[in-house]
């Protein structure tokens, strides 16, 4: 499924993006949705938070009654009142119906901006850029608690300064691209032209140049995720984590649904 992250760390649990099936996928992890108190969407295409409004909304109808926090890009307040004014009827027939609180009351919407330090709970979040053109709202974060760090590049082309950002980190998450099967997987998707294959060129990152990466920074771990292709059985963990070997020694994980990485 698209891509959702569940970062539990210092006492706090964050969810990074909302693409779809984030809702059941943290179900099937054992997370309480009436527990969602913190949100990070990384930037604004959809499989990064077409599942933003369903996620809340369902936490609420699970029992959600304490407020939940929500950052990324200034653009997210137009998608989410929209969500709100698409779901009004039903939202106000379970406020009368079964008193519910006022869902629009319980959501805080904070927009995002580069340079920007968030406290979440214990967890500090430093923002950092991503390069995915043509959008320029597009973050990178950092995560810092409990003597741990965790570090989302977030979509993005090969970016050099993301070491300096992820330096030292316990686990960098970094998207992640297969030269190899960039043919297949525009013949097989069947609707795009030549510029969503320019769009994977000039906008992702290519493993290597991800492990390259990981290396210069210093991390202890990788994790690579968004992974494109990702559901080409051509292409599965085998032969990702063959593509790595010459480029990266450390711990490597493979994103797939339902991965868990202990810190």
């Amino acid at each position: 499924m698209p891509t959702a992250s569940l970062l539990s760390l210092a006492g706090q649990q964050v969810v990074v993006d909302c693409g779809l099936g984030v809702t059941r996928g943290l179900a099937d992890q054992g997370f309480a949705l009436k527990d969602l108190s913190a949100i990070v969407i990384t930037h604004l295409h959809s499989d990064h938070y077409l599942e933003l409004g369903p996620l809340i909304h369902t936490a609420w109808t699970a029992g959600l009654k304490t407020p939940v926090q929500v950052w990324g890009p200034a653009g997210l307040q137009a998608c989410w009142d929209g969500f709100l004014a698409s779901m009004a009827a039903d939202i106000a027939y379970r406020i009368h119906e079964e008193g519910r609180p006022d869902l629009a009351g319980l959501v805080q919407l904070y927009p995002l901006r580069l340079g920007d330090r968030v406290q979440i709970g214990a967890l500090a979040l430093a923002v950092g850029q991503s390069l995915h053109p043509p959008l320029t709202e597009t973050f990178a974060l950092r995560f810092e608690g409990a003597g741990r760090v965790v570090v989302f590049s977030g979509d993005t082309a090969h970016n050099p300064a993301l070491a300096d950002f992820a330096a030292g980190a316990d686990l960098l998450v970094h998207e992640a691209m297969l030269a190899e099967g960039l043919v297949p997987l525009l013949a097989r998707i069947g609707n795009g032209d030549g510029r969503l294959m320019a769009h994977w060129q000039r906008g992702h990152t290519l493993a290597h140049e991800a492990a390259a990466l990981a290396r210069a920074a210093g991390v202890k771990a990788l994790a690579l995720h968004h992974l494109i292709p990702s559901d080409d059985p051509d292409f599965g963990p085998v032969v990702w984590a063959r593509h790595l070997a010459a480029h990266w020694q450390g711990p490597l994980h493979i994103g797939q649904d339902g991965l868990r990485i202990a810190l």
